[in-house]
């Protein structure tokens, strides 16, 4: 089956330590395009973080943003879907990361109305905020917001942190309660049980574009993107993705140092 659509990552995927699109990437972004290709962009990061990514690309499609749980156009306005977290478990992870063993280890975001609430500005903060675009807004007690509509809840830590955080929170709730996952080795990420990119790319494809799932690639490189991966005909994985995430993939990519997308379309999409 033709490939009528590709999604593709942020972070990782088109944007290396640059925090930008390369020409290398572009040009055979705009090729793949010119082709009748559609491309689209699915990524952890707030709607208003990724704009500048969809102008880059010259998307005309939805962005399927906060890993699926926010999905909305930015040529028309239309926000197609908003899944935020159930204000009882979303008081119930910031208690949890209010404990003694957690609290000097962790750093908490949360994200409301696509605006970005934290504890305290601390260097990583800062190195957030400068990837992002973001600036942060400080509240002491994130528990004080929570009964707001939140998006999604992020903790940063070191990394050999993050897998004993995602096994207590597996254990505590399960997957129809809350989706919970890494875009990178320190980000931790939680959102409503229905926001993962499987669903927004499942909706992008099938829903406003009337396409089936082998008509579709996508090109991610962490564990946030396993589900877009093995919902598409032909995922690619980026040569620097974990283990877990290379094996559903059809194909793995180069790096995003290495322009791996780039190669990745001109393989698949212009060969």
């Amino acid at each position: 089956m033709t490939i009528r659509l590709l999604v593709l990552d942020i972070d990782g995927t088109i944007a290396g330590k640059s925090n930008t699109v390369s020409q290398s990437v572009k040009d055979a972004i705009k090729l793949a395009q010119t082709q009748g290709i559609q491309v689209a962009l699915a990524t952890g990061r707030m709607y208003y973080s990724a704009l500048r990514f969809h102008g880059l690309i010259a998307s005309g499609l939805p962005i399927i943003a906060y890993n699926g749980a926010w999905i909305q156009c930015p040529l028309t306005g239309i926000r197609h879907h908003h899944f935020p977290v159930s204000p009882d478990i979303a008081l119930q992870l910031l208690d949890y990361f209010e404990q003694p063993h957690w609290l000097k280890k962790l750093e908490v975001h949360c994200y409301i109305d696509d605006r970005l609430y934290v504890r305290e500005f601390t260097a990583r903060t800062e190195v957030y905020q400068k990837r992002s675009g973001i600036e942060p807004i400080v509240v002491e007690d994130l528990r004080s917001i929570v009964a707001l509509e939140t998006t999604k809840v992020l903790a940063i830590g070191k990394s050999q942190l993050m897998g004993k955080l995602l096994s207590d929170l597996r254990q505590r709730y399960s997957r129809d309660q809350l989706y919970v996952t890494q875009s990178t080795p320190i980000y931790f990420e939680a959102t409503h049980p229905n926001a993962n990119k499987g669903f927004g790319v499942k909706f992008l494809a099938e829903e406003l574009l009337q396409l089936t799932s082998d008509q579709v690639m996508a090109i991610g490189d962490n564990f946030n993107d396993l589900e877009m991966l093995q919902y598409v005909g032909l995922g690619v994985a980026m040569g620097d993705a974990p283990k877990e995430v290379k094996q559903v993939a059809k194909w793995v990519a180069p790096d995003v140092e290495s322009d791996g997308v780039a190669k990745a379309i001109h393989k698949f999409l212009l060969s």
